[in-house]
């Protein structure tokens, strides 16, 4: 039997930036957290201590603030400049992945305008991108976490198989509330990363609207759907949902109905839907994928 060293990478992760653009009256500002990760002929470093080709985590850091300095742009667009350089760094190292999480903020609105250059943080929506550059191909994801979404009618629960461990009523009106995490593949880095972005996380929140739920499931089947279908530049979408159960509260022992009205929300424990839609014409990519977590 022969030991030997399995698939490795490494990098600095959770770098948070803040960036300002003063280049106008309205500043532009950029909040991101950025993990770096190379892969490539690291071997000797694991078997023998030998660092001749580890490139410092610390240097990888310092080149994420060295990057922003020369302005932020889409969290996607940064993440390729990244990536291609730290792949093209030295000659062992044969991949980079550039995972970036972009904190959004808002103007502050003074008296009806929104204020130049005072903000305040969004709620806990993050957008996402991952970029890898691996063996000369480039691939993309987009995507966005912890966007919180409910419904307060057209939602359904029935039909499910029951055993001596079944306790859960069916229903034909629920209150429906999760919070999605989605990434998608593009099959070219040559857009318009903003304007695409903004027309996916349109798709997403209109079919989560719009679709009368049987089950949380085809809830996510249809919001993948909808994006595949406005979005033709992404090859596939993967979600994960974790139902935000909201249920209704005994009122009894007070002596006063509840005409579902009134709920008690419980944050765990909690279904937990994931699923990937895809189009069946576009190859796979793998590689576009390891090492991010929330898909399946």
């Amino acid at each position: 039997m022969a030991i030997r060293l399995g698939p490795n990478q490494y990098g600095k992760a959770e770098v948070r930036v803040v960036a300002v653009d003063r280049g106008g009256p309205a500043h532009a500002l950029h909040d991101l957290t950025v993990s770096t990760s190379l892969r490539g002929d690291f071997a000797a470093a694991h078997t023998a201590g030998d660092n001749a080709h580890v490139h410092p985590t610390d240097s990888q850091k310092n080149t994420v603030f060295a990057f922003a300095r020369d302005g932020v742009g889409s969290p996607e667009a940064f993440g390729l400049r990244l990536a291609r350089h730290l792949a093209g760094t030295y000659p062992w190292v044969t991949g980079a992945r550039v995972a970036v999480d972009a904190h959004g903020w808002q103007r502050i609105p003074v008296g009806g305008r929104p204020h130049e250059h005072a903000f305040r943080r969004d709620g806990g929506e993050v957008r996402t991108a991952v970029v890898t550059v691996d063996g000369g191909q480039v691939h993309v994801l987009a995507g966005l976490a912890d966007l919180v979404v409910l419904k307060t009618t057209g939602s359904e629960f029935r039909g499910f198989p029951r055993d001596g461990y079944t306790t859960l009523a069916e229903t034909r009106e629920r209150v429906l509330a999760t919070a999605v995490t989605a990434r998608w593949r593009y099959t070219t880095a040559d857009l318009d990363f903003d304007a695409v972005f903004g027309t996916a996380r349109t798709a997403l929140l209109e079919a989560f609207a719009s679709t009368h739920s049987l089950a949380l499931q085809q809830t996510l089947y249809a919001m993948g759907t909808a994006l595949l279908e406005r979005v033709p530049e992404a090859a596939e979408v993967r979600l994960s949902m974790p139902n935000r159960h909201h249920f209704l509260q005994d009122l009894s022992p007070f002596g006063r109905d509840n005409p579902d009205v009134v709920y008690h929300a419980d944050d765990r424990p909690y279904g937990l839907i994931e699923g990937t839609v895809l189009r069946d014409d576009v190859p796979p990519a793998p590689v576009a994928w390891e090492g991010t977590p929330g898909t399946c």
